[in-house]
């Protein structure tokens, strides 16, 4: 990977001949620690879309879950908004706030 890339995370699940799900959110390879042991990179998201919180079963997270769902959904909230309607702000506040 070179800095700059961008990848896409599609984590999915599928039922054999019935059904699935897929998540997808794009990825942007940043540069991170250099070491002895050379130039790490880490991925940035670049995707500010919210999760469908009402397919989310929030007993099913633990709290590490929970809270990089709550951080990322902060993160979409602040980024996003302020170039929305007020109308609009208060949809993607429903959808992006904390379970």
């Amino acid at each position: 990977l070179q800095e700059g890339m961008v990848i896409t995370d599609e984590p999915g699940f599928y039922v054999e001949g019935s059904h699935g799900i897929r998540l997808e959110n794009e990825l942007l390879t940043r540069k991170g620690e250099k070491n002895e042991y050379g130039q790490f990179m880490y991925f940035e998201t670049i995707s500010l879309i919210p999760f469908d919180l009402d397919a989310i079963n929030p007993d099913m997270l633990n709290a590490e879950d929970k809270k990089l769902l709550n951080d990322y959904h902060a993160r979409v909230y602040e980024t996003i908004a302020p170039l929305l309607k007020e109308d609009e702000k208060e949809f993607l506040k429903k959808y992006t706030r904390a379970i």
